[in-house]
């Protein structure tokens, strides 16, 4: 490689390194900023816990969104990103979802797929599987009010029968560096996971209405607002992903330049030995 091709490429590597540098502080930005999201919907999701997890207490609750039938149709609400340049967050969480289906698949249960993120929207494209993408936009930046409309038709689909069983695909953010994908049970709703802090809350409370109807109330909050939380969550792990990756891709931009600014130097250095050279033998020679 001559040593104006050496110039060239450092010129290009530093430009791209402009570039991932730039990303990281978007994706910085912007997981500070989800990550905000849930903190101020963390204090709301844990008084409503734990106003349900008092009612329920050690009684087991009949409701019509926690009965569990025979899966003959499963619905199944994968979630990814909408770009790339976010490491192994999306091949991650599509190499589970394809798991989820192929197990209900060997079982001859029919699943109808809502996307979330155009990424996994295109996978079960060039799979040839028909999508329903009500869900498609809402990756990067969850809203509520549109979420909870499709939560809500999905919930009067398991409730009148016409599908037996809702899960979810996303990856739960745990740290900065750590991202894990996981298969959640969406509907029918475990209310022992929902009173799994029942103990701690004895108060006999005088309740008007009745305390099934009050759960009738609050039990379908609290549906509406775990699937809110799981895009939220996705959406973290997504920012945190990318901003690993583009960090990762800076640090490497340095060591690239580092390593092609010496073999520059050196090719520079031997360049200025030759001509030294070819001056001191012209000298003697002459």
């Amino acid at each position: 490689m001559s040593l104006r091709d050496i110039k060239q490429r450092i010129h290009s590597v530093k430009s791209t390194q402009k570039i991932t540098s730039a990303m990281k502080l978007v994706s910085a930005a912007k997981l500070r900023r989800t990550q905000g999201a849930i903190d101020n919907l963390r204090p709301y999701e844990q008084k409503l816990s734990t106003i349900l997890s008092s009612f329920l207490g050690n009684t087991p609750v009949q409701s019509e969104y926690n009965v569990i039938r025979e899966v003959k149709k499963a619905v199944l609400i994968p979630v990814a990103s909408d770009t790339t340049f976010c490491g192994a967050f999306n091949s991650n969480i599509i190499r589970l979802t394809k798991e989820v289906v192929d197990v209900y698949c060997s079982q001859g249960v029919e699943v109808e797929i809502m996307p979330v993120g155009k990424k996994m929207h295109e996978f079960f494209k060039k799979q040839g599987v028909k999508t329903i993408d009500t869900l498609l936009q809402q990756a990067g930046a969850p809203v509520y009010a549109e979420i909870a409309t499709v939560a809500k038709e999905l919930m009067q689909r398991f409730i009148s029968g016409e599908i037996d069983k809702i899960e979810l695909v996303y990856t739960h953010f745990q740290s900065a560096s750590k991202q894990t994908p996981q298969r959640e049970q969406y509907l029918p709703v475990d209310t022992s996971l929902l009173a799994s802090g029942a103990a701690m809350h004895t108060t006999d409370f005088i309740i008007e209405p009745t305390k099934e109807e009050l759960l009738q109330t609050l039990i379908p909050k609290v549906i509406l607002l775990r699937l809110y939380t799981a895009l939220l969550d996705s959406s973290v792990a997504e920012h945190a992903a990318r901003m690993v990756a583009m960090q990762i891709a800076t640090d490497n931009a340095d060591d690239l330049i580092a390593e092609l600014t010496l073999e520059y130097n050196k090719g520079r250095q031997q360049a200025i030995t030759n001509e030294l050279l070819d001056i001191v033998s012209g000298s003697l020679n002459g």
